[in-house]
Protein backbone atom coordinates (compact mmCIF):
# COMPACT_ATOMS: atom_id res chain seq x y z
CA UNK A 1 0.00 0.00 0.00
CA UNK A 2 1.11 3.40 -0.58
CA UNK A 3 -0.48 6.98 -0.43
CA UNK A 4 -0.58 8.92 -4.09
CA UNK A 5 -2.35 12.31 -2.45
CA UNK A 6 -1.84 13.54 0.91
CA UNK A 7 -4.11 16.37 2.72
CA UNK A 8 -2.07 18.12 5.42
CA UNK A 9 -4.48 18.96 8.61
CA UNK A 10 -2.17 22.13 10.09
CA UNK A 11 -0.30 24.91 9.29
CA UNK A 12 3.21 26.76 10.21
CA UNK A 13 6.35 24.77 9.85
CA UNK A 14 5.31 20.82 10.89
CA UNK A 15 2.67 21.57 7.65
CA UNK A 16 5.43 22.99 5.87
CA UNK A 17 7.36 19.55 6.57
CA UNK A 18 5.00 17.61 5.76
CA UNK A 19 4.42 19.00 2.59
CA UNK A 20 8.30 18.60 1.92
CA UNK A 21 8.48 14.97 3.44
CA UNK A 22 5.67 13.77 0.52
CA UNK A 23 7.71 15.55 -2.33
CA UNK A 24 10.62 13.51 -1.49
CA UNK A 25 8.48 10.50 -1.15
CA UNK A 26 6.71 11.10 -4.33
CA UNK A 27 3.36 11.67 -2.71
CA UNK A 28 1.34 14.82 -3.92
CA UNK A 29 -0.01 17.10 -1.07
CA UNK A 30 -2.78 19.13 0.29
CA UNK A 31 -2.88 21.86 2.01
CA UNK A 32 -5.59 23.63 3.92
CA UNK A 33 -5.84 27.25 5.29
CA UNK A 34 -7.61 29.98 7.05
CA UNK A 35 -7.84 33.18 5.94
CA UNK A 36 -4.59 34.28 8.14
CA UNK A 37 -2.71 32.04 6.51
CA UNK A 38 -3.54 32.59 2.87
CA UNK A 39 0.02 33.77 2.13
CA UNK A 40 1.59 31.27 4.55
CA UNK A 41 4.88 29.09 3.50
CA UNK A 42 2.98 25.71 3.71
CA UNK A 43 0.62 27.07 1.58
CA UNK A 44 2.58 28.35 -1.39
CA UNK A 45 4.96 25.23 -1.44
CA UNK A 46 1.75 22.86 -1.30
CA UNK A 47 0.98 20.75 -5.03
CA UNK A 48 -3.14 22.23 -4.00
CA UNK A 49 -3.97 24.41 -1.20
CA UNK A 50 -7.77 24.55 -0.20
CA UNK A 51 -9.65 27.97 2.09
CA UNK A 52 -11.24 26.20 4.64
CA UNK A 53 -13.01 29.73 6.33
CA UNK A 54 -12.25 32.61 9.15
CA UNK A 55 -9.04 32.64 10.66
CA UNK A 56 -10.04 31.39 13.96
CA UNK A 57 -8.98 28.02 14.78
CA UNK A 58 -12.96 27.08 15.89
CA UNK A 59 -13.86 28.22 12.32
CA UNK A 60 -11.03 26.78 10.07
CA UNK A 61 -8.40 23.70 11.60
CA UNK A 62 -10.68 22.92 14.38
CA UNK A 63 -13.73 22.35 11.86
CA UNK A 64 -13.92 18.76 10.98
CA UNK A 65 -16.19 19.15 8.26
CA UNK A 66 -14.57 21.60 6.53
CA UNK A 67 -11.35 19.26 6.84
CA UNK A 68 -13.00 16.42 5.35
CA UNK A 69 -14.45 18.18 2.49
CA UNK A 70 -11.48 19.49 1.45
CA UNK A 71 -9.80 15.95 1.08
CA UNK A 72 -12.60 14.48 -0.45
CA UNK A 73 -12.63 17.56 -2.96
CA UNK A 74 -8.67 16.80 -3.40
CA UNK A 75 -9.64 12.98 -3.48
CA UNK A 76 -6.72 13.08 -0.35
CA UNK A 77 -6.23 9.07 0.32
CA UNK A 78 -5.30 10.22 3.95
CA UNK A 79 -4.60 12.90 6.53
CA UNK A 80 -1.71 14.27 8.07
CA UNK A 81 -2.40 16.04 11.49
CA UNK A 82 1.18 17.64 12.86
CA UNK A 83 0.20 18.40 16.56
CA UNK A 84 -2.13 20.44 18.02
CA UNK A 85 -5.68 21.15 15.81
CA UNK A 86 -7.19 17.87 15.51
CA UNK A 87 -4.59 15.98 15.83
CA UNK A 88 -5.96 14.05 19.20
CA UNK A 89 -9.54 14.15 18.32
CA UNK A 90 -10.50 10.87 18.12
CA UNK A 91 -13.92 11.74 17.14
CA UNK A 92 -12.01 13.26 13.82
CA UNK A 93 -10.34 9.71 13.62
CA UNK A 94 -13.57 8.03 13.46
CA UNK A 95 -15.07 10.65 10.86
CA UNK A 96 -12.05 9.96 8.52
CA UNK A 97 -12.17 6.03 9.18
CA UNK A 98 -16.24 6.31 8.17
CA UNK A 99 -15.15 8.25 4.99
CA UNK A 100 -12.14 5.90 4.15
CA UNK A 101 -9.69 8.47 4.40
CA UNK A 102 -6.61 7.01 6.45
CA UNK A 103 -5.86 9.14 9.13
CA UNK A 104 -1.89 9.00 9.53
CA UNK A 105 -1.88 8.20 13.18
CA UNK A 106 -3.42 5.80 15.24
CA UNK A 107 -6.86 4.31 14.95
CA UNK A 108 -10.10 5.68 16.59
CA UNK A 109 -10.27 2.70 19.35
CA UNK A 110 -6.67 3.45 20.26
CA UNK A 111 -6.45 7.43 20.53
CA UNK A 112 -10.11 6.76 22.38
CA UNK A 113 -7.48 4.99 25.36
CA UNK A 114 -5.28 7.76 25.30
CA UNK A 115 -7.94 10.39 25.30
CA UNK A 116 -9.03 12.58 27.49
CA UNK A 117 -5.60 12.14 29.14
CA UNK A 118 -7.36 11.27 32.24
CA UNK A 119 -8.86 7.84 30.79
CA UNK A 120 -4.88 7.30 29.84
CA UNK A 121 -3.80 8.07 33.40
CA UNK A 122 -6.06 5.48 34.75
CA UNK A 123 -5.81 2.60 32.08
CA UNK A 124 -1.73 3.43 32.83
CA UNK A 125 -2.36 3.09 36.46
CA UNK A 126 -4.61 -0.29 36.17
CA UNK A 127 -1.50 -1.72 34.56
CA UNK A 128 0.95 -1.20 37.14
CA UNK A 129 2.83 2.22 35.18
CA UNK A 130 3.48 4.73 38.19
CA UNK A 131 1.22 7.72 38.17
CA UNK A 132 0.89 10.92 40.04
CA UNK A 133 -1.76 10.96 42.75
CA UNK A 134 -4.61 12.50 41.17
CA UNK A 135 -8.13 12.48 39.97
CA UNK A 136 -9.08 9.23 38.33
CA UNK A 137 -12.31 10.80 36.30
CA UNK A 138 -13.25 13.67 34.21
CA UNK A 139 -14.80 16.76 35.97
CA UNK A 140 -16.22 19.50 34.22
CA UNK A 141 -18.08 22.35 35.59
CA UNK A 142 -21.11 20.62 36.68
CA UNK A 143 -18.81 19.09 39.53
CA UNK A 144 -19.84 19.25 42.46
CA UNK A 145 -17.31 21.56 44.45
CA UNK A 146 -18.33 19.94 47.71
CA UNK A 147 -16.81 16.61 46.43
CA UNK A 148 -13.66 17.68 44.26
CA UNK A 149 -12.67 19.95 47.33
CA UNK A 150 -12.88 16.65 49.41
CA UNK A 151 -10.80 14.75 46.93
CA UNK A 152 -8.11 17.42 46.62
CA UNK A 153 -7.65 17.65 50.45
CA UNK A 154 -7.02 13.71 50.41
CA UNK A 155 -4.16 14.51 47.27
CA UNK A 156 -2.99 17.41 49.07
CA UNK A 157 -2.44 20.78 47.74
CA UNK A 158 -0.34 22.06 45.09
CA UNK A 159 -2.67 20.52 42.92
CA UNK A 160 -2.28 20.99 38.82
CA UNK A 161 -5.18 21.22 36.76
CA UNK A 162 -4.98 20.17 33.53
CA UNK A 163 -7.66 19.67 30.47
CA UNK A 164 -8.89 16.93 29.32
CA UNK A 165 -7.84 17.30 25.88
CA UNK A 166 -4.45 19.26 26.53
CA UNK A 167 -1.61 20.31 24.92
CA UNK A 168 1.65 22.71 24.47
CA UNK A 169 1.10 23.91 28.16
CA UNK A 170 -2.57 25.29 27.41
CA UNK A 171 -4.73 25.68 30.20
CA UNK A 172 -2.65 24.27 33.16
CA UNK A 173 -2.74 26.25 35.93
CA UNK A 174 -1.90 25.13 39.03
CA UNK A 175 -4.33 25.57 42.73
CA UNK A 176 -2.18 26.13 45.77
CA UNK A 177 -5.32 26.33 48.05
CA UNK A 178 -9.15 25.55 48.56
CA UNK A 179 -9.21 29.63 47.31
CA UNK A 180 -7.97 29.07 44.20
CA UNK A 181 -8.99 25.67 43.00
CA UNK A 182 -12.45 26.83 41.72
CA UNK A 183 -10.76 29.54 39.59
CA UNK A 184 -8.50 27.22 38.58
CA UNK A 185 -11.16 25.06 37.23
CA UNK A 186 -13.05 27.53 35.48
CA UNK A 187 -9.91 28.06 34.00
CA UNK A 188 -8.87 24.94 32.53
CA UNK A 189 -12.59 24.16 31.52
CA UNK A 190 -12.34 27.44 29.61
CA UNK A 191 -9.59 26.79 27.74
CA UNK A 192 -9.80 23.47 27.54
CA UNK A 193 -13.29 24.25 25.21
CA UNK A 194 -11.89 26.89 23.10
CA UNK A 195 -8.50 25.10 22.48
CA UNK A 196 -9.51 21.24 21.76
CA UNK A 197 -13.02 21.53 21.70
CA UNK A 198 -13.21 19.38 25.29
CA UNK A 199 -13.99 21.23 28.74
CA UNK A 200 -13.68 18.38 30.87
CA UNK A 201 -10.45 18.27 32.79
CA UNK A 202 -8.73 16.27 35.65
CA UNK A 203 -6.09 17.19 38.65
CA UNK A 204 -3.22 16.07 40.01
CA UNK A 205 -0.83 16.53 42.54
CA UNK A 206 1.61 19.33 41.85
CA UNK A 207 5.28 17.68 42.02
CA UNK A 208 8.20 20.23 42.84
CA UNK A 209 12.02 19.89 42.19
CA UNK A 210 11.45 17.29 39.06
CA UNK A 211 12.13 17.21 35.58
CA UNK A 212 9.96 16.82 32.16
CA UNK A 213 11.27 13.43 30.43
CA UNK A 214 9.43 12.32 27.27
CA UNK A 215 10.15 9.28 25.37
CA UNK A 216 10.07 8.76 21.64
CA UNK A 217 7.62 5.76 20.26
CA UNK A 218 6.72 4.33 16.61
CA UNK A 219 4.93 1.42 16.29
CA UNK A 220 3.65 -0.08 13.67
CA UNK A 221 0.46 -1.76 12.30
CA UNK A 222 1.98 -5.36 12.71
CA UNK A 223 3.32 -5.26 16.04
CA UNK A 224 6.38 -4.23 16.33
CA UNK A 225 7.04 -1.07 18.86
CA UNK A 226 10.66 0.65 19.55
CA UNK A 227 11.92 3.97 21.10
CA UNK A 228 13.65 6.45 20.58
CA UNK A 229 15.34 7.13 23.82
CA UNK A 230 14.77 10.63 25.93
CA UNK A 231 14.24 14.10 25.36
CA UNK A 232 14.57 16.65 28.32
CA UNK A 233 12.02 19.40 28.13
CA UNK A 234 12.13 21.02 31.50
CA UNK A 235 13.33 24.80 30.62
CA UNK A 236 9.28 25.31 30.66
CA UNK A 237 7.24 28.72 31.11
CA UNK A 238 3.30 28.32 32.19
CA UNK A 239 4.26 24.62 31.01
CA UNK A 240 4.80 25.48 27.80
CA UNK A 241 8.41 24.35 26.76
CA UNK A 242 11.29 26.73 25.67
CA UNK A 243 14.38 24.64 25.55
CA UNK A 244 14.48 20.68 24.89
CA UNK A 245 17.74 18.70 24.92
CA UNK A 246 18.26 14.45 23.62
CA UNK A 247 19.76 13.18 26.00
CA UNK A 248 18.77 14.07 29.31
CA UNK A 249 21.79 15.03 31.52
CA UNK A 250 20.22 13.00 34.51
CA UNK A 251 19.78 9.35 32.49
CA UNK A 252 21.69 6.47 32.81
CA UNK A 253 21.53 3.06 30.27
CA UNK A 254 19.88 1.19 33.11
CA UNK A 255 17.04 4.19 33.36
CA UNK A 256 17.01 4.87 30.15
CA UNK A 257 16.19 1.06 29.36
CA UNK A 258 13.88 1.02 32.24
CA UNK A 259 11.16 3.74 31.65
CA UNK A 260 11.95 2.96 27.91
CA UNK A 261 10.28 -0.33 28.74
CA UNK A 262 7.79 1.45 30.08
CA UNK A 263 6.95 3.73 27.48
CA UNK A 264 6.87 0.68 24.93
CA UNK A 265 4.28 -0.46 27.19
CA UNK A 266 2.15 2.46 27.29
CA UNK A 267 1.88 1.39 24.01
CA UNK A 268 0.96 -2.34 24.11
CA UNK A 269 -1.28 -1.14 26.60
CA UNK A 270 -3.11 1.45 23.66
CA UNK A 271 -3.22 -1.30 21.17
CA UNK A 272 -0.98 1.66 19.42
CA UNK A 273 0.35 2.41 15.58
CA UNK A 274 1.85 5.28 14.35
CA UNK A 275 4.22 7.90 16.53
CA UNK A 276 2.79 8.07 20.45
CA UNK A 277 4.77 10.33 23.13
CA UNK A 278 5.34 9.23 26.48
CA UNK A 279 5.46 11.95 29.09
CA UNK A 280 6.71 10.94 32.68
CA UNK A 281 7.72 13.41 35.53
CA UNK A 282 11.10 12.29 37.71
CA UNK A 283 11.99 13.14 40.89
CA UNK A 284 15.07 15.00 41.29
CA UNK A 285 14.59 13.75 45.15
CA UNK A 286 13.62 10.34 45.75
CA UNK A 287 14.81 9.09 41.82
CA UNK A 288 11.23 7.99 40.99
CA UNK A 289 9.21 8.35 37.79
CA UNK A 290 5.46 8.93 36.86
CA UNK A 291 3.53 8.87 34.10
CA UNK A 292 2.29 11.83 33.15
CA UNK A 293 0.36 12.04 29.68
CA UNK A 294 0.80 10.64 26.40
CA UNK A 295 0.49 12.16 23.53
CA UNK A 296 -1.00 10.23 20.05
CA UNK A 297 0.96 11.92 18.16
CA UNK A 298 4.67 13.88 17.04
CA UNK A 299 5.75 16.70 19.58
CA UNK A 300 7.21 19.79 19.04
CA UNK A 301 10.63 19.21 19.47
CA UNK A 302 10.46 15.63 17.54
CA UNK A 303 14.05 17.20 15.07
CA UNK A 304 16.38 16.76 18.51
CA UNK A 305 15.72 12.56 18.89
CA UNK A 306 15.62 12.91 14.43
CA UNK A 307 19.39 14.21 14.68
CA UNK A 308 20.45 12.08 17.56
CA UNK A 309 19.20 8.64 15.91
CA UNK A 310 19.26 9.50 12.25
CA UNK A 311 15.64 8.55 11.86
CA UNK A 312 13.09 10.79 9.50
CA UNK A 313 10.01 10.97 12.17
CA UNK A 314 7.40 12.74 9.73
CA UNK A 315 8.51 9.75 7.15
CA UNK A 316 8.16 6.98 9.13
CA UNK A 317 4.50 8.25 10.05
CA UNK A 318 3.69 8.10 6.68
CA UNK A 319 5.44 4.22 5.74
CA UNK A 320 3.37 3.25 8.71
CA UNK A 321 0.50 4.62 7.72
CA UNK A 322 0.99 2.95 4.34
CA UNK A 323 1.29 -0.63 6.06
CA UNK A 324 4.76 -1.07 5.95
CA UNK A 325 6.73 -2.39 8.89
CA UNK A 326 9.23 -0.99 10.84
CA UNK A 327 12.68 -2.01 9.10
CA UNK A 328 14.17 -1.88 12.42
CA UNK A 329 14.27 -3.68 16.10
CA UNK A 330 15.04 -1.75 19.51
CA UNK A 331 18.77 -3.19 19.16
CA UNK A 332 19.13 -1.22 15.76
CA UNK A 333 18.42 2.32 17.67
CA UNK A 334 21.37 3.97 18.68
CA UNK A 335 22.47 7.41 19.91
CA UNK A 336 25.12 9.61 18.56
CA UNK A 337 26.12 13.10 19.97
CA UNK A 338 24.10 15.57 21.43
CA UNK A 339 21.16 17.95 20.35
CA UNK A 340 19.00 21.10 21.56
CA UNK A 341 16.06 22.89 20.22
CA UNK A 342 15.14 26.49 20.92
CA UNK A 343 11.58 27.63 20.43
CA UNK A 344 11.75 30.85 18.70
CA UNK A 345 8.40 32.71 19.59
CA UNK A 346 6.85 36.05 18.34
CA UNK A 347 7.39 37.24 21.68
CA UNK A 348 8.51 40.09 23.77
CA UNK A 349 10.01 38.58 27.26
CA UNK A 350 11.21 41.73 28.51
CA UNK A 351 7.63 42.46 28.67
CA UNK A 352 6.32 39.12 30.34
CA UNK A 353 6.17 37.44 26.89
CA UNK A 354 3.88 39.49 25.50
CA UNK A 355 2.87 38.11 22.25
CA UNK A 356 4.31 39.96 19.36
CA UNK A 357 2.59 39.50 16.06
CA UNK A 358 3.09 41.73 12.88
CA UNK A 359 5.30 42.18 9.66
CA UNK A 360 8.78 40.22 9.57
CA UNK A 361 10.47 43.01 7.59
CA UNK A 362 13.84 41.01 7.65
CA UNK A 363 14.80 37.29 8.05
CA UNK A 364 18.05 35.80 8.26
CA UNK A 365 18.72 32.43 9.86
CA UNK A 366 22.05 30.68 11.05
CA UNK A 367 23.83 28.22 8.75
CA UNK A 368 26.39 26.02 9.26
CA UNK A 369 28.03 22.63 11.34
CA UNK A 370 25.25 21.18 13.31
CA UNK A 371 22.46 23.89 12.89
CA UNK A 372 18.79 22.45 11.01
CA UNK A 373 16.43 25.19 11.13
CA UNK A 374 12.41 24.16 11.06
CA UNK A 375 10.23 27.18 10.18
CA UNK A 376 7.49 28.44 7.76
CA UNK A 377 8.42 31.85 8.02
CA UNK A 378 9.79 34.59 5.13
CA UNK A 379 10.77 38.32 5.05
CA UNK A 380 7.77 40.27 4.23
CA UNK A 381 5.23 37.54 6.19
CA UNK A 382 2.77 38.96 8.55
CA UNK A 383 2.83 36.72 11.65
CA UNK A 384 -0.78 36.69 12.79
CA UNK A 385 -1.97 36.60 16.03
CA UNK A 386 -4.71 34.03 15.83
CA UNK A 387 -2.41 31.23 16.98
CA UNK A 388 0.37 29.89 18.57
CA UNK A 389 3.31 32.63 18.68
CA UNK A 390 6.07 30.09 17.34
CA UNK A 391 7.90 30.91 14.58
CA UNK A 392 10.95 28.81 14.45
CA UNK A 393 12.66 25.60 15.69
CA UNK A 394 16.39 26.00 15.84
CA UNK A 395 17.95 23.02 16.84
CA UNK A 396 21.82 22.79 17.01
CA UNK A 397 23.66 19.02 17.07
CA UNK A 398 27.12 18.37 18.10
CA UNK A 399 29.62 15.45 19.52
CA UNK A 400 29.14 16.64 22.79
CA UNK A 401 26.62 18.62 24.60
CA UNK A 402 29.17 21.22 25.20
CA UNK A 403 29.79 21.49 21.92
CA UNK A 404 25.97 21.57 20.98
CA UNK A 405 25.59 24.78 23.40
CA UNK A 406 28.24 26.45 21.73
CA UNK A 407 26.75 25.30 18.46
CA UNK A 408 23.33 27.05 19.85
CA UNK A 409 24.95 30.21 21.18
CA UNK A 410 26.60 30.81 17.53
CA UNK A 411 23.22 30.30 16.00
CA UNK A 412 20.98 32.62 18.04
CA UNK A 413 23.86 35.65 17.62
CA UNK A 414 23.62 35.23 14.25
CA UNK A 415 19.81 34.67 13.83
CA UNK A 416 18.15 38.12 12.11
CA UNK A 417 14.55 38.68 12.74
CA UNK A 418 13.80 41.99 12.32
CA UNK A 419 10.46 44.05 12.56
CA UNK A 420 8.96 42.06 15.38
CA UNK A 421 9.75 41.29 18.85
CA UNK A 422 11.49 37.21 19.75
CA UNK A 423 12.63 35.25 22.77
CA UNK A 424 15.93 35.24 20.98
CA UNK A 425 17.42 37.20 23.96
CA UNK A 426 16.04 34.79 26.26
CA UNK A 427 17.69 32.32 24.42
CA UNK A 428 20.95 33.37 24.73
CA UNK A 429 20.96 34.47 28.55
CA UNK A 430 19.01 30.78 29.44
CA UNK A 431 21.92 29.20 28.04
CA UNK A 432 24.55 30.74 30.02
CA UNK A 433 23.25 29.98 33.03
CA UNK A 434 25.03 27.35 35.51
CA UNK A 435 22.56 25.29 36.03
CA UNK A 436 21.42 24.98 32.10
CA UNK A 437 25.64 24.51 31.75
CA UNK A 438 25.47 21.86 34.05
CA UNK A 439 22.11 20.13 33.60
CA UNK A 440 21.22 20.65 36.88
CA UNK A 441 17.83 22.44 36.49
CA UNK A 442 14.15 21.42 36.58
CA UNK A 443 10.72 22.85 35.09
CA UNK A 444 11.31 25.70 37.88
CA UNK A 445 14.10 26.88 35.68
CA UNK A 446 12.87 30.16 35.20
CA UNK A 447 12.06 30.61 39.11
CA UNK A 448 15.63 29.21 40.24
CA UNK A 449 17.84 31.29 37.61
CA UNK A 450 18.31 34.63 37.51
CA UNK A 451 17.53 34.65 33.51
CA UNK A 452 14.48 37.19 33.74
CA UNK A 453 16.33 39.80 36.12
CA UNK A 454 19.01 39.78 33.34
CA UNK A 455 15.84 40.68 30.49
Amino acid sequence: MSFKKILVANRGEIALRAVRECKELGISSVAVFSEADSDALFVKQADEAYSIGESYATKSYLDMDKILLAAKLSKAEAIYPGYGFLSENPKFVMACEQEGIKFIGPCAKAMSKAKPKHRARSLMKENGIPVVPGTDEALDGNANLSDVFEMVEQIGYPVIVKPSGAGGGIGIKVAWNKDELAETMKYAESRGSSAFGMASFYIEKYLTNIKHIEFQVLADEHGNMVHFGERECSVQRRYQKLIEEAPSTMMTKELRDKMGADAVKVARVLGYSNALTVEFVYSMDTGEYYFGECNTRLQVEHPITEKITGVNLVKEQIRIAAGEKLGYTQDDIHFKGWAIECRINAEDPSMGFMPSPGLITAYLPPGGWGVRIDSGVYAGYNVPHYYDSLLVKLISWDTTREKAINCMKRALDEFVIEGLKTNIPFHKLALCTQNFVTGDYTTRFLEESDVMQKI
